[in-house]
């Protein structure tokens, strides 16, 4: 029997929104988000373990203790190096198939991630995602011996940082790549329900307040249908920008241009395309 382990990367030191993961959801309450997202994902019925991948940072004291609360495995790794981080705890829970989650991402949908194991194993993909979805709805299942590819043969520090883009942009060649399919009705990107921002946790907060006690827990339909019967909700963090990687200085500095422009930064938007040209 392969074992499935889903490892959620976590960390107290976000630079947006520092201790994000252990702020209370819903608001007022003792749970806090992390532990929101683990009994979503403890619904799963093909996951085997969940795996907490904090740091070894002092700061993230508080997480190891949350984890030993709710009775979860936990591993510390390097804080900076994250593939690394997965890989040595993928190795120590002697994971066979490996589910990749962020920890900002209270709203995962147990029976999305299921249908996402469910194709990569039927398939035998090398690699699988969880298709087209609203921003932190998203899940990856890759097996051990892709993760471990990729560890030994990253050179690039948004490989390293970021955990997959070895597998799916540096080097989709060398994998079977997969990915879970879905009505085009819950196709939306334009909705963000990730954990990165003050107005992303006033939003998840909303969401909690309308759907968590009548839907526990709820799916991404109960979210989708929320959005569509009171869209204004979407305005409360519609202007953030989702963190993105590049692998070359001109993408970055392209994303830069995107950033300024919002903040209505003319004069420094204008001399950085000057640059770029």
């Amino acid at each position: 029997m392969l074992k499935i382990s889903a490892i959620i990367q976590a960390r107290t030191t976000s630079s947006r929104l520092p201790n994000k993961v252990l702020l209370p959801l819903p608001y007022g309450s003792k749970t806090s988000a992390l532990e929101q997202m683990v009994r979503r994902l403890q619904k799963c019925r093909m996951i085997d373990n969940i795996v907490i991948a904090t740091t070894i940072n002092d700061a993230d004291a508080p997480i190891v203790k949350l984890c030993k609360k709710m009775h979860v495995s936990c591993f510390r790794g390097d804080e900076n190096n994250v593939l690394a981080r997965y890989y040595f705890a993928a190795k120590a829970d002697n994971a066979d198939i490996v589910i990749r989650m962020t920890s900002d991402c209270p709203c995962i949908d147990p029976i999305i991630a299921d249908k996402t194991i469910k194709l990569h194993l039927k398939y035998k993909y090398d690699y699988t995602t969880s298709g087209k979805l609203p921003v932190g709805m998203h899940v990856e299942a890759f097996s051990f011996n892709v993760l471990e590819e990729a560890f030994r043969r990253s050179t690039k520090e948004y490989e390293r940082e970021h955990v997959t883009p070895y597998i799916y942009s540096s080097h989709p060649e060398r994998f079977k790549i997969g990915a879970l399919r879905h009505p085009h009705y819950l196709q939306r990107p334009d909705i963000r329900v990730t954990l990165d921002t003050q107005e992303d946790y006033a939003l998840l907060c909303l969401i909690y307040d309308k759907l968590y006690d009548k839907n526990d827990p709820f799916s991404l339909k109960d979210i989708v249908g929320l959005f569509n019967k009171e869209p204004w909700i979407a305005l409360i963090n519609k202007k953030i920008i989702q963190k993105k990687f590049f692998d070359t200085l001109e993408g970055e500095l392209q994303e830069a241009v995107k950033v300024l422009d919002a903040q209505d930064l003319k004069k420094a938007a204008s001399y950085i395309r000057k640059t770029i040209q």
